[in-house]
């Protein structure tokens, strides 16, 4: 009745965006002692630190589209 079956599509979606944050995360966090105070993050507040990190996952984010876009434009027999 229902196809509850999830696309490869989205999938792939899902691990992209979950390994931006996570990288995202993890970069902003190494970085923040360096930053200016202002751009530190403070716990249980939404602060400019929220969008630096924020910012921060987008750029990985964009990142992996990229290299998996060239990926698969120099190899396209294993385009879909």
């Amino acid at each position: 009745m229902w196809d509850i079956s999830v696309s490869n599509r989205f999938k792939v979606n899902f691990f992209q965006s979950l390994i931006a944050v996570v990288a995202g995360n993890i970069a902003y966090f190494l970085l923040m002692p360096h930053l200016p105070p202002a751009a530190r993050h403070d716990p249980m507040r939404l602060d400019l630190g929220v969008a630096i990190d924020f910012w921060f996952c987008l750029v990985f984010l964009g990142l992996i589209k990229t290299i998996t876009k060239w990926g698969r434009s120099s190899h396209p027999e294993h385009r879909s």
